[in-house]
């Protein structure tokens, strides 16, 4: 299926394998949630509560790529589940699918490039903030100028660079657990005694789900194998090995990951005013720890909006593809990049950014909050969507012909969609979440309504 309505207005290239679509993928996932974020969760969750929303969190991932990949296995088109959601569901709900997750993911940059430049404070202290968020900005946005070829090469660089540095927390970690290297305050080994120090649910099962949002906000990104199916060079083969390859190392890696912080970690000190990479770094008396976990911050945060970008001006070209914005922003360049979307979407971003530093408790307060509601509501479209496409299908076609299948389907795929709005229903319980509901609803009634107005129809 290529959904290229617009031909004389140029094509992507099919230049991306499957090994540079995963750590796409990965790019776009690592990041600040589990480099900083990941000490609220401890904090709030309690150290054996962090361990399973993480689990919980990947689990959900899981199913939901599931979905996602026999649609992009059976339709690899760029803009992806907009795209399924709007065919599958309804024009109005994949329109609204689409513009909630670009603004995730304009919200998304923005902080990023923030906290980036407050990172690089730590060397530049007397430099303004906005200087060093205009560098990155600028870096991210030369690399997605690249072609996709030479973009996904430098993504698979950064990523792997983050990759490697996961890798080695986990293992120095466990080193440390099991009394290997020397760890402060502990005499003997710690093995897995602070998991429990404060009883398995210290602020209860409200503590529990008030993190829920935070790990599936951490977990958001893994869906870029869907947006970028339509640009690799074999979708049939590589969409399915990113998926297997991509969800088990995920999971694996913060399930680890948090594993290791939450044995080391206590509760008390747990939090995000320090990254906690770097607390327990220094209690391991790695030299300059912050110093270097700086750096592999800064690494990830890049790789991260690298991957972000590509996203969001993905899925604006789309929009435009399906005429439901600008037929302009159609146009791709002799290097495969939609420039007139990438534009739009950086010029987006900037006003973000604009707004995290001069209304951070009213506009960008309302923008994050959308970005978090976000992430649920736009995984809960694709196994509604992966649903009815097999209905459809299967009036026609044999089980058979699909190259990849969503297993035990449709029971999994309404398991999942039960278990995300489930998630949706928690943000209620959180009062720091319910932003999300307050201004992520009226956005995708907004949504709704213009599209109707626009197009008729729903």
């Amino acid at each position: 299926m290529e959904n290229h309505n617009f031909e004389h207005e140029g094509q992507f290239h099919r230049e991306m394998n499957w090994r540079q679509l995963q750590m796409l993928s990965i790019g776009g996932v690592i990041g600040t949630g589990i480099f900083l974020s990941s000490g609220y969760t401890v904090a709030q969750a309690g150290p054996f509560g962090a361990i399973a929303s993480y689990l919980f969190g990947g689990v959900m991932v899981y199913l939901v790529m599931f979905s996602l990949g026999e649609l992009s296995v059976a339709m690899p088109v760029t803009g992806s589940f907009h795209t399924y959601v709007a065919r599958f569901i309804s024009p109005g709900t994949g329109f609204m699918v689409a513009w909630m997750y670009w603004l995730c993911w304009v919200v998304a940059l923005a902080s990023q490039f923030i906290g980036a430049a407050q990172l690089m404070q730590r060397w530049f202290p007397h430099v303004p903030i906005w200087i060093f968020a205009t560098i990155f900005a600028a870096i991210v946005f030369g690399l997605n100028t690249l072609t996709i070829g030479l973009f996904s090469k430098a993504e698979t660089y950064l990523s792997s660079i983050k990759v490697y540095a996961i890798l080695a927390f986990i293992v120095l970690g466990l080193l440390a657990i099991f009394g290997i290297l020397p760890y402060e305050g502990y005499s003997k080994a710690p093995l897995f005694s602070n998991l429990t120090t404060n009883g398995l649910l210290p602020n209860g099962v409200v503590g529990l789900v008030s993190v829920m949002l935070a790990v599936n906000y951490a977990f958001s990104g893994v869906e870029m194998i869907g947006i970028a199916a339509g640009e690799t060079d074999n979708p049939k083969k590589a969409v399915p090995q990113a998926i297997k390859s991509t969800i088990g190392l995920l999971v694996v890696f913060f399930a680890l990951t948090m594993l290791v912080l939450a044995s080391l970690l206590p509760m008390n000190e747990a939090g995000v005013t320090e990254a906690p990479f770097v607390l327990i770094f220094d209690k391991m008396g790695v030299p300059f720890a912050a110093d270097i976990m700086n750096v592999i911050i800064l690494t990830a945060i890049l790789s991260a909006s690298n991957s972000g970008l590509y996203a969001a001006s993905r899925m604006l070209w789309s929009l435009a593809n399906e005429g439901t914005v600008s037929p302009s922003l159609v146009k791709i360049n002799k290097k495969g990049v939609p420039m007139r979307a990438m534009l739009l979407s950086m010029a987006a971003i900037v006003i973000a950014l604009i707004a995290s530093i001069y209304a951070a408790d009213t506009i960008f307060l309302a923008l994050v909050s959308i970005a978090g509601f976000a992430v649920v509501v736009v995984w809960l479209a694709i196994p509604l969507a992966q649903i009815n496409f097999r209905k459809q299908f299967l009036k026609d076609h044999r089980l058979d012909e699909l190259d990849y299948k969503t297993p035990f389907s449709p029971v999994l795929p309404w398991i999942t969609t039960i278990l995300l709005a489930i998630s949706i229903i928690d943000i209620a319980w959180d009062p720091s979440q319910r932003p999300g509901l307050y201004f992520g609803i009226p956005f995708m009634m907004i949504c709704y309504v213009y599209h109707y107005w626009r197009f008729k129809k729903w």
